[in-house]
């Protein structure tokens, strides 16, 4: 049987930052990841640039963390974005803040980020093994030791170790590997767990009109209304795709959206084309274009208050629309919403390992001693903007200084 001190499941962006924060130990460590390549799901966030973190400070940035933020307190200011920054230095990435206070590598490139993560890895001689699919986890009453039955491409291989990490992310993207086995790990031990759902996920209307797909709004407002109540405003920017509502502030309102829609409630969603302008200014800006163009027609009004390809559905969507309706109409586009996005494109998952069963300080179970929960696994996720990430980087960080303690007292 091979043996290791400390064995890292899930070669993601929190297994990877727990191996980096590792290193130089004499501890024997090592990562492994299901698929052939380490950091699939590092590779495609931010569309590819990879949204490292927000650099907001923790006054702002918890307010984007669900749905405990103070659980992540102690781990972010011992591993904060700043901190985080100081990380990918020393590791020789250049970094750049953009609007939102979003970090970005400087290169623009997802790879480099992994490629940093993966030097830092490899200076401190921990064991990186993909293709090794952790098939079950227990942990033996006799020494307290855990036990994995592992497939490799050579086959199957057992394991023992004094701790583990799970780093297995939630159900997103499962494409990337991630498909909810450290769950069901933990779920095996009796540890208490939060019903998952799809969060950062695409909101898709009532009979939906694809004439929208490829519309993207700028400058607009977003109301979210459940049960008749008004629950979240947003301001930004979203687009329409295939499948509904995506990007900024629909993602932003995804979260409570779909728990809604699980908890069969109604939810609406109102848009306001022109958030910056009150109904009074936009009658005067139609009368106006009627005393330059006393014939106009509503249709010719519309394209010019709105992008031209936004108004034939808009039009489609206010049957009998007369002029002196635009501007109510402008700022109360209605859209119930039926459906949302699944996991296959969900950016994150909300749910997962019970907070309560789990350090705040360490991560480590209150109920199983040497097993640590960091990540995505958690029940613990953010808004769309780099919190996400710092969430899997600081509570990696937090693992991985509790048992580097261990490690210098021998007792791992």
């Amino acid at each position: 049987m091979n043996s290791a001190n400390i064995v890292i499941i899930g070669g993601g962006a929190a297994g990877l930052m727990a191996a980096a924060q590792l290193g130089g130990t004499n501890a024997r460590i090592v990562v492994m990841e299901k698929r052939e390549r380490f950091g699939r799901k590092l590779l495609i966030t931010g569309k590819g640039r990879c949204n490292i973190t927000n650099m907001r400070p923790w006054n702002e940035f918890q307010q984007h963390i669900h749905p405990d933020a103070n659980f992540l307190k102690n781990a972010f200011y011992a591993f904060s974005n700043e901190r985080l920054v100081e990380f990918f230095q020393q590791a020789g990435l250049a970094t750049k803040v953009e609007r939102g206070e979003r970090l970005f590598p400087e290169s623009d490139r997802s790879l480099d980020v992994l490629d940093a993560l993966l030097d830092v890895i490899e200076q401190g001689g921990v064991e990186l093994l993909p293709e090794h699919v952790v098939q079950t986890l227990v942990r033996r009453e006799a020494d307290g030791k855990f036990e994995l039955c592992v497939e490799t491409p050579q086959g199957e291989v057992f394991w023992e170790a004094d701790q583990v990490v799970v780093a297995t992310g939630g159900l997103s993207y499962p494409m990337t590997g991630s498909t909810g086995d450290g769950h069901r790990w933990a779920e095996s031990m009796q540890h208490p767990m939060v019903p998952c759902f799809p969060a950062i996920t695409a909101l898709k209307p009532h009979a939906y009109d694809e004439n929208l797909q490829g519309i993207l709004l700028t400058n607009v407002r977003m109301d979210l209304w459940v049960g008749g109540n008004l629950v979240q405003q947003e301001e930004g920017e979203f687009s329409f795709t295939e499948l509904g509502m995506e990007g900024g502030i629909a993602f932003r309102s995804s979260r409570r959206a779909v728990r809604a829609l699980l908890n069969h409630e109604k939810v609406q969603v109102v848009v306001d084309l022109k958030p910056n302008l009150t109904e009074d200014q936009l009658f005067a800006r139609i009368r106006r274009e009627k005393v330059a163009q006393p014939k106009i027609q509503v249709r010719e009004l519309l394209r010019k208050m709105m992008p031209k390809q936004l108004v034939y559905p808009f039009w489609t969507a206010h049957p009998g629309l007369k002029e002196e309706q635009i501007p109510r109409a402008l700022k109360n586009w209605k859209f119930v919403i039926a459906e949302y996005g699944s996991y296959a494109r969900a950016v994150v998952t909300a749910g997962g390992v019970s907070l309560k069963a789990v350090s705040r300080k360490t991560m480590e179970s209150k109920q199983v001693p040497g097993l640590y929960f960091v990540g995505e696994v958690l029940d613990l996720d953010g808004d769309t903007g780099g919190y996400n990430l710092q969430i899997a980087f600081s509570t990696a960080a937090a693992a991985a200084e509790a048992l580097r303690k261990k490690i210098s007292a021998g007792t791992c």
